[in-house]
């Protein structure tokens, strides 16, 4: 076993909240390794949104240009399609700033990029194969931990001054701790799955709802990336129902994709996401901090986890750098500043994102019934109780509203698209723009 490797600051996690807090570290002139557990990062993510927040940060970085020549799809609105038709719900074009959109990236991509800037400071070190094992202690304080190289088997030691754990949800570094999540019950699942987009189908986000069924529609430009809501532990009976009647359902709920559904060949194309809505009540214990993921799992609602847990690292950085670069001990209370600092804003989110559970249960137990024909479905709850209610057909009164008074479509853009407190870097982290055609700089190894 290796055990004579020491740093600064110590990162487990080469996510977005890993890779970015690593960068602004190192900026900053702290010693900083992060430990990834991946060789690389070309995985199948599905949480590729980088919102107008994330957007803002990567400019203040220097980065805003070399991520606009990235591969990307631009989301601008949000619209909701009901039995009766569509409403835009979200129009991003209203945020103030320079981004008012919704960048959806591979990322891969982003991630790389972000990677490439951070080993560009000669303090940063990103370590890969790297899978941590256990915490090591000094007393009762955290003093970095123990890795397996996942290419040779061997095991080695690490210790830092602080170690902040970004390895999200199923944290191991959370696990070896000993701190136990607060789990808010959730009562869905997600299939992901894929299908064909055409030119002529809407264009950004598109939400359907109906009696019993929910599906978000995301435009990936040739294709559309499709979460389908199901119970919560139905995916082996659903399954079990076989694949024709699935692609029945989808048919049936977004008839102007029927043509594709053949698309999915088996249930190999359909991935489950097990959702989870959880919140650590202490987020530090002496030596280690949490953030992201692994201090608050978040619900898929809204797409804002990568955003939220970027948004940690940045607020992490800018309160803790200044002590780790005077070679100064980060104590629980420094800590706990970075938990105030965060906890409000993460649960006004997930408080949200819990009620649109609660909505969606309603949604998918609502049993449908038909009403001038046999395809008009509609639901018995929330505004879908409305439109069944309302003479005519009208759409409900938020959606009315909203497109009525076209500036209201500003606040759902805005929480979504920036979000409560959002962070900016750090003076000492600014640079000036970084040219998209940069030759990329080798990364650690």
């Amino acid at each position: 076993m290796t055990n004579n490797e020491r740093t600064t600051c110590l990162v487990v996690g080469g996510g977005p909240a890993g890779l970015v807090l690593g960068l602004l570290m190192a900026r900053a002139g702290v010693e900083t390794t992060v430990l990834e557990k991946h060789g690389d990062f070309l995985r199948d993510f599905r949480g590729d949104t980088v919102h107008a927040s994330t957007l803002t940060l990567l400019d203040e970085l220097g980065l805003g240009e070399r991520f606009a020549a990235l591969p990307q799809r631009r989301m601008e609105s949000v619209q909701v399609q009901l039995d009766r038709g569509f409403a835009k719900l979200g129009d991003m074009r209203r945020l103030p700033g320079a981004h008012q959109h919704i960048a959806l990236v591979p990322q891969w991509d982003f991630l790389d990029l972000i990677a490439d800037a951070a080993a560009a400071e000669p303090t940063f070190t990103l370590r890969r194969h790297a899978e941590v094992v256990d915490l090591l202690h000094d007393g009762s304080r955290v003093a970095g931990v123990r890795y397996r190289d996942r290419t040779t088997g061997t095991e080695h030691e690490i210790r830092a001054s602080l170690t902040i754990a970004c390895d999200g949800r199923g944290s191991r570094v959370r696990e070896a701790a000993g701190l136990t999540a607060r789990a808010f019950g959730v009562p869905m699942d997600v299939w992901w799955f894929r299908l064909p987009r055409h030119d002529d189908d809407p264009e950004g986000g598109v939400g359907r709802l109906s009696a019993g069924h929910f599906m978000v529609m995301i435009d990936r430009g040739d294709y559309w990336q499709c979460a389908y809501l199901i119970g919560k532990g139905t995916d082996e009976q659903m399954r079990a129902e076989g694949l024709a009647g699935f692609r029945d359902r989808i048919a049936a709920l977004v008839p102007w994709v029927a043509d594709r559904v053949t698309d999915l060949e088996s249930f190999d194309d359909v991935k489950l996401l097990n959702v989870e809505l959880n919140r650590l009540r202490r987020w530090y214990a002496d030596g280690l901090l949490l953030i992201g993921d692994a201090a608050h799992a978040m619900s898929p609602v809204g797409g804002v986890g990568i955003n939220l847990a970027v948004a940690d690292a940045v607020a992490t950085a800018r309160i803790l750098a200044p002590a780790l670069r005077s070679g100064g001990i980060v104590g629980p209370g420094q800590l706990r500043r970075v938990q105030l600092r965060r906890w409000w804003p993460t649960a006004l989110i997930q408080g949200a994102q819990k009620l649109a559970h609660r909505l969606i249960l309603r949604v998918r137990s609502a049993a449908p019934r038909v009403v001038d024909g046999p395809t008009a479905h509609v639901g018995a709850v929330g505004m879908l109780d409305e439109v069944d209610r309302t003479a005519g057909g009208a759409l409900p009164l938020p959606l009315r509203l909203a497109n009525r008074f076209p500036v209201l479509q500003g606040i759902p853009a805005r929480l979504v698209g920036i979000g409560p407190l959002p962070e900016h870097a750090p003076a000492w982290a600014r640079r000036p723009a970084t040219p998209a055609a940069q030759e990329r700089t080798p990364q650690s190894s």
